[in-house]
């Protein structure tokens, strides 16, 4: 019996050995804290995030070291957390020796008859930044986009009235009096042009002001018969190719979303596969619905010429990117793909290889 206890206490010495070479090479921030505030036991990692001594870590409180904004919050958890609720997916700010803010994301857990609370911690910081760049990017092209539809408004407006200066114009002009057979067929040209012109402004501002209406409103759509509205309208284009294209919408047939922004998702991704086949190959394209992980997917895949998703990483729903020759690529259909799915929350991914199709998965938002 002495001799097994011997054994199992060099076993337990060297895992506790181990747990320790564990605890000191993590990236992780961990940490066991005392309930009253000040870090008890620390990882090099935080020395090394933070830029402070181990010493300098352990003889200050906790707060000292969080970014001011955040002291009162930070405070609150530490108190739920002596009230046995442990704390997950917390995050919150410190300042470095240096004076760099890190944001930081905590699991933490207390330990009542102990007063110990044991923490591990990731660096966000990075997943801050480009959160705040993509939100910045999005104010930028809400703003253009904005500024855009201020323009169209203003131009069409702006030309209604010289065209209704010039149909008085013909209005007042004495054509009795002019004999000249070529010089009334001129006029009458002009004034035919002239009101086909005002027709087509009004149309066009009825247009915008519809866009603006439909550029924020959802609705079930079925996708079948949206699907079939697109088809119809490019029929001849999916003829003359002799294109195929199958459709499965078993899974889900219906989706909330916005219908003019559906079709254009549509119609993009289908005349792109048309467009971008093989040399010597028809267009077989793939259109389903999936259920996925509690969300629904929109999947289109084609046959195509597919992607170098190492050269074109990053750039494929750019706005004007091209990646090929084509004399009709103009670098747009995609990024308005892209812009209709994120703008209502979605998510658009690309799986693709060179002369191996493409397909493009649409994740909704529920």
């Amino acid at each position: 019996m002495t001799k097994n206890r011997e054994t199992d206490l060099v076993y337990d010495h060297d895992l506790l050995n181990k747990f320790e070479h564990f605890f000191d090479i993590s990236h992780d921030l961990f940490c066991i804290a005392g309930y009253d505030g000040y870090f008890k036991k620390i990882n090099p990692a935080v020395s090394k995030l933070l830029g402070y001594t181990t010493e300098e870590l352990l003889a200050n409180p906790i707060n000292h070291f969080v970014y001011n904004s955040d002291k009162e919050k930070t405070s609150l958890a530490r108190n739920e957390l002596k009230s046995q609720i442990p704390l997950f997916n917390f995050e919150n700010r410190y300042i470095t020796k240096s004076g760099q803010i890190v944001w930081l994301l905590w699991t933490s857990t207390p330990v009542d008859d102990e007063k110990l609370i044991y923490a591990v911690a990731k660096n966000i910081t990075y997943k801050k930044e480009l959160e705040e760049e993509r939100k910045s990017h999005i104010k930028r092209l809400t703003d253009i986009n904005n500024e855009f539809k201020r323009l169209s408004y203003s131009t069409a407006h702006d030309l209604r009235s010289p065209v209704n200066n010039m149909l008085t114009v013909f209005e007042l002009l004495e054509t009795a009096d002019i004999k000249n057979e070529e010089t009334l067929e001129f006029i009458n040209i002009l004034k035919s042009t002239t009101n086909t012109l005002k027709e087509n402004l009004n149309e066009y501002i009825k247009l915008l002001n519809s866009k603006n209406e439909n550029d924020s409103q959802l609705e079930e759509i079925d996708l079948n018969n949206c699907l079939s509205e697109v088809l119809i309208s490019i029929n001849s284009l999916i003829e003359e190719s002799k294109a195929s294209i199958e459709i499965d919408f078993s899974e889900v047939e219906k989706i909330i979303f916005n219908k003019s922004y559906l079709k254009s998702i549509f119609l993009n991704l289908i005349t792109n596969a048309i467009k971008y086949v093989k040399p010597n190959t028809v267009a077989k394209i793939s259109i389903r619905s999936e259920r996925n992980n509690n969300s629904t997917q929109l999947i289109i895949s084609d046959n195509g010429i597919g992607f170098d998703l190492e050269k074109v990483k990053g750039k494929v729903f750019g706005l004007h990117q091209t990646f090929n020759d084509n004399i009709d690529s103009n670098g747009i259909g995609l990024y308005l793909v892209h812009n209709h799915v994120n703008n209502l929350g979605g998510n658009i991914t690309l799986k693709s290889d060179i002369n191996k199709g493409a397909s493009f998965i649409i994740t909704f938002k529920d």
